[in-house]
Order: structure tokens, then sequence, then C-alpha cells
């Protein structure tokens, strides 16, 4: 029984050796005849010889409703638009105090106004710890608190939002 099993495992391991030993090579596939690439400079002047039919610049869809998404629609009649910030840019060390939205769902954070930006619009803080730490600091102080704030900013349908990053109260006395 245990000749067998040797014969047989000897049998095994030695036939895949004998089928790569007796096959042939593949022989190598034809190389199919090469055409010679133009010369750079035959490129270049043919790239550069005006065409023969001129082309029409692209005219506008008339009638198509131009809009520039990077304007924030102002709230109050008769207000000036604002310009959205990129979302990606930074909030970086800007002063301001929290509140609730007009509907009462969301908090914004509304910005001190500097020499460099007098006029920036408030933005929605995207809910996270920063958030809950200045509601409880608004809660257990009983008055509205500035805060200084650092974080990332977002776009989602034509409005500005902020994550925050870093909060700091600032203590006014």
């Amino acid at each position: 029984m245990r000749s067998t099993l040797t014969l047989a495992a000897l049998l095994a391991l030695s036939s895949p050796i004998a089928v790569f030993a007796d096959s042939p090579m593949p022989a190598a596939a034809p190389t199919p005849p090469a055409s010679q690439p133009a010369a750079p400079k035959d490129m270049l002047n043919t790239m550069l010889k005006p065409g023969t039919e001129r082309r029409k610049a692209l005219q506008p869809i008339q009638g198509a409703p131009l809009q520039d998404k990077t304007v924030i629609n102002p709230v109050a009649p008769g207000a000036r638009p604002m310009m959205l910030r990129r979302e990606g840019s930074y909030v970086v060390d800007r002063t301001g105090r929290v509140k609730k939205t007009a509907d009462g769902r969301d908090f914004e954070f509304n910005f001190e106004a500097d020499a460099s930006t007098m006029q920036d619009p408030p933005m929605i803080i995207i809910p996270n710890l920063s958030l809950m730490m200045m509601q409880d600091q608004i809660r257990l102080s009983g008055r509205d608190a500035r805060f200084r704030v650092t974080g990332m900013i977002t776009e989602y349908m034509g409005r500005n939002y902020l994550l925050l990053q870093k909060v700091v109260t600032i203590n006014d006395q």
C-alpha cells in the first residue's frame, strides 16, 4: 500500500515536468510592418498650416437663463447678493457669535466685521462636538458669548456651511 502511494506521488510530480519538457516553445508573433512616423518638424508644419474651412465660434444658447452659482441669494428684500466662498477654503481665527437661524432648526456663525472683510454673510454651522461645546458655554454663561473659530467651509445648494475645527471662547469683562 505504501509503495503504491509513493509511486502515485512520483507520477503526479513528474507528469507536469514531462509535459513542459516535451512541449515546443511558442514561436514569436510576427511584428507588423511599422509605418514611418512623421518627423517632428513635418508634424509641426502640418499643425500650423491654416485650415481650408473656417470654423465658427460657439454661440450662446438663445433664451437660456444665465445663472451665477457663486452668489448667495439675499434673505432680506432689497439686500445685496453676497459672494459664496469656495468649498475647501478655511476660516482662520475669526471672531463672531452663534445665533439660531430664522427657522430655528440650525445654528449659524455671524462674523464680526473687521477692516479686510466688512460684509461676511453668516454661515450655518455643521453640527459637531465644537458646536455642542459652544451651546453649553452660552447656556452656562447665560449671555451671548463671543468665539474665535477656525474651520473648513463647505458649499451646498447655494449656501456656505462651516465645519468647526477649533473654538476658543472670548471673555468680555
